[in-house]
């Protein structure tokens, strides 16, 4: 398995990914909002295309992990999601691999701190914690037990306040 950066040649793959990681039981025609909101974040300002990551095998894109634009108060940070693993190999390393890849680039970038939405029996093991531990507060308040933050080498401790997700997430 390698992880690259995204190319035009791999938008395809990458959407039938993201639909086939996040269909829901039952509605196997409907194409799920994370797949939508992977092309929405794609055409907006907040894509930041170097943080766009494929994993890519001989059947050919398995993952991905897309990096955009987010603010805490009025400070740039970076926000992960969605990250999308085929079913067909899920449970191989794969979303790992695309976690460590993605939280080294962001490092070598100079971002401060990685914000996401997910389960945090899964990114503990990446070292995120809540983000309200940091002073960083979710747009919506219900999400507290899901949002969490990893701080990178730019990180200082006078980062806090209320996080903004780029406007794609807004829409979808």
């Amino acid at each position: 398995m390698l992880i690259q950066r995204e190319t035009s040649a791999h938008v395809a793959a990458i959407r039938a990914v993201t639909a086939a990681a996040f269909a829901r039981p039952g509605q196997p025609d409907q194409i799920p909002v994370e797949a939508t909101l992977v092309d929405e974040l794609r055409a907006s300002d907040a894509w930041l295309p170097v943080l766009s990551l494929v994993a890519v095998n001989s059947a050919g894109v398995v993952g991905h992990v897309l990096g955009s634009r987010a603010w805490v108060d009025s400070v740039p940070v970076l926000a992960i999601g969605p990250l999308s693993v085929h079913p067909d190999h899920q449970g191989r390393g794969v979303g790992q691999a695309l976690m460590h890849a993605v939280l080294g680039a962001g490092d070598a970038l100079d971002e401060p701190i990685v914000v996401l939405l997910g389960d945090p029996r899964y990114y503990s093991r990446f070292g995120f914690r809540l983000a309200e531990e940091y002073g960083i507060t979710p747009p919506v308040p219900e999400w507290r037990p899901h949002f969490q933050a990893r701080t990178l080498t730019a990180f200082t401790p006078d980062l806090r306040g209320r996080f903004k997700y780029a406007e794609p997430f807004d829409r979808v």
